[in-house]
């Protein structure tokens, strides 16, 4: 996309206000949680951020979650939580260059591997600037045995980087989600840092899985505002407002992407390749002015200067984000309002409009706080999530062991949370199978 073309976007996008919607959000709590991992030495640096569901063709309540651990690799786990299989991240190849570290990941079913159609969890390797791809064995799964084999092509070239120097500046893979359209099945990823996005085309290589580059983005990363004044998002020297959350609309073939200071955006994928993005929702903090705190480094935000331009309903970071897809287009985005512990609803169809906002408060597990990944699915799930399932990271696991920080992985009902609302969302577990999403 040409500067010009981006410059009109951004001054059209910025134009518009959102209405708001219901001011306290609704309170539901969690059925299931992961035991909790800890990012220290002793808990060999785990850190998770992401999970993924893979639905079992035969049982679906033996369905299997894939999480993230950042530089701990990936644990996977039943739906009743336990801990079914734990994989590391790949070590550093060499004295000077980084090992792996996995940010996030997404499922793809039915992809022609060696002839045989093979599901994958695929993984966003910030440490190597890889995709990662693990073939899951519905075999497996029902005998109770580790399902994810790692089928990664030795020849998998960086994402981002140039050379592995670049690798080592960890301007890498960050954000990630996958979908499949006309028997081909595709990546996008973001980079860490940056404001680029990237979509790749998942490649057979001699019974391994590569990939190659379809089409880039670059999102804004300033903006003019509407008193025509010009402004960019708070961020440390050097960096641009990066994106992680994101998720595909599987039916539609539209990518919903969550820039973390600036706001969600909305871009379809047409014929391999990125169309115009729009804004669909800003951040309560965009357009506030800020400087930077050398001593602390970090920014500060100039709250008594807020022109009133940011929305209402996201307050930075906005993070992970998820669609529930219902009957004829119709169904939700969720994303994460990690700045106030609180996920905004946003309509499926149309202009996106807001529905209101949740939290997952303190039940029979504790709640959820600064929350990074989520994935939502609708079909039902054995007896435990009979109609759907929501998965959300929690970035402060409790009760807290001592002075470690735990964060893990939060399980609920879909159902439950539909029925939270004052006008209860939809639940349709009938008009969307994500086995056969094309």
């Amino acid at each position: 996309m040409s500067a010009s073309a981006l410059s009109a976007l951004t001054a059209l996008t910025t134009a518009f206000t959102l209405a708001t919607g219901p001011v306290a959000p609704v309170t539901v709590t969690a059925a299931v949680e992961t035991p909790a991992v800890y990012d220290d030495e002793a808990g060999g640096n785990a850190d998770a951020d992401d999970p993924a569901v893979w639905v079992d063709p035969d049982t679906p309540g033996r369905s299997i979650v894939i999480g993230t651990l950042k530089e701990a690799g990936l644990d996977v786990y039943g739906l009743d939580g336990r801990r079914l299989q734990h994989i590391a991240a790949p070590q550093a190849p060499g004295e000077d260059a980084k090992p792996g570290r996995f940010n996030n990941v997404d499922i793809v079913y039915g992809f022609e591997l060696d002839g045989r159609k093979t599901d994958l969890a695929l993984v966003s390797d910030r440490g190597r600037d890889r995709v990662r791809a693990f073939a899951i064995d519905p075999a497996a799964v029902a005998a109770g045995k580790p399902p994810l084999k790692d089928v990664t092509s030795g020849d998998a070239a960086p994402v981002f980087a140039a050379d592995e120097a670049e690798v080592g500046d960890q301007r890498t893979s960050y954000g990630l989600s996958a979908f499949s359209k006309d028997d081909h099945a595709y990546v996008v990823v973001s980079q860490r840092e940056e404001t680029r996005l990237r979509l790749l085309r998942l490649k057979d290589r001699d019974g391994r899985v590569g990939y190659e580059t379809e089409d880039t983005l670059d999102l804004p990363g300033a903006f003019t505002l509407p008193n025509g004044k010009a402004w960019t998002p708070c961020a440390d020297p050097g960096e641009h407002p990066q994106v992680e959350g994101m998720a595909v609309d599987q039916e539609r073939h539209v990518l919903y992407a969550a820039q973390e200071r600036v706001g969600l955006w909305r871009v379809d994928l047409d014929d391999g390749e990125f169309e115009d993005p729009e804004l669909v929702d800003r951040v309560r903090e965009y357009g506030t002015p800020w400087t930077y705190d050398t001593e602390e480094e970090e920014c500060v935000l100039d709250t008594a200067h807020d022109p009133g331009f940011g929305g209402e309903n996201l307050r930075a970071d906005a993070e992970g984000v998820t669609v529930y897809h219902a009957e004829d287009g119709t169904g939700y985005v969720l994303a994460s309002s990690q700045g106030d512990n609180t996920f905004a609803v946003y309509e499926r169809d149309g202009d996106n409009d807001y529905v209101g906002s949740f939290r997952i408060g303190d039940g029979a597990v504790d709640g959820v706080q600064h929350s990074d990944g989520s994935t939502v699915v609708n079909v039902p799930l054995g007896r435990t999530f009979p109609k759907g399932l929501l998965i959300t990271h929690d970035g402060e696991a409790t009760p807290a062991d001592g002075d470690r920080a735990g964060t893990d992985f939060k399980f609920v009902r879909w159902d439950a949370l539909a029925s939270a609302f004052p006008e209860p969302l939809t639940v349709d577990t009938e008009s969307f199978d994500p086995r056969d999403a094309n």
